[in-house]
Order: C-alpha cells, then structure tokens, then sequence
C-alpha cells in the first residue's frame, strides 16, 4: 500500500512540501519571539524609552506585563510543554 499511496499522492509533493517550509518558518519565528536574549533586549529598550519620556507609566506597564508573559512562556516552552511532557 505504502508504494500505492505514493504514487497517488505524488500530485500533492508541492504541496507537503510547502507545509513544511511553512512550519520550519513559523518554528523559527517563533524561537527567535520567545528567546530570552531577544525579550530582555526589547525590555532594556523599553526602559530606554520610559526614560527619554517617549511612553508614559501606563504604556510601560502594559508592555512591560507582555514582554514577562513571553519571557515567562519562552522558559516553559524550553523546560517542556507544561503538561509534565518534554518536546
């Protein structure tokens, strides 16, 4: 069968082929979002920026709550999935 399916499948090869480009994007992008360095750069520039007085308290806050939601969620992402499963 596996010969078989081969066979009928080879139409859609462009298309598999595409999917897993796709995904090896996406799994980059998402590495480089949720890297540490990356986060912790970004929270040293927003700091920056509170003090140049280019965002007010409120802004900063927020933003500040989001980049630790990413650097919270990248360490969970390295250690395991967070179900007790490793990837």
């Amino acid at each position: 069968m596996g010969l078989i399916s081969e066979v009928l499948l080879l139409p859609f090869a462009p298309v598999r082929g595409s999917a897993w480009a796709i995904r090896q994007v996406l799994q980059e992008a998402e590495r480089i979002y949720y890297d540490p360095a990356t986060v912790r750069a970004e929270l040293s520039r927003l700091e920056e920026r509170l003090e140049a007085g280019e965002i007010s308290e409120e802004e900063f806050d927020r933003l500040e709550d989001e980049l630790l939601d990413r650097l919270e969620t990248g360490a969970r992402r390295s250690t395991g999935t967070g179900d007790g499963t490793t990837r």
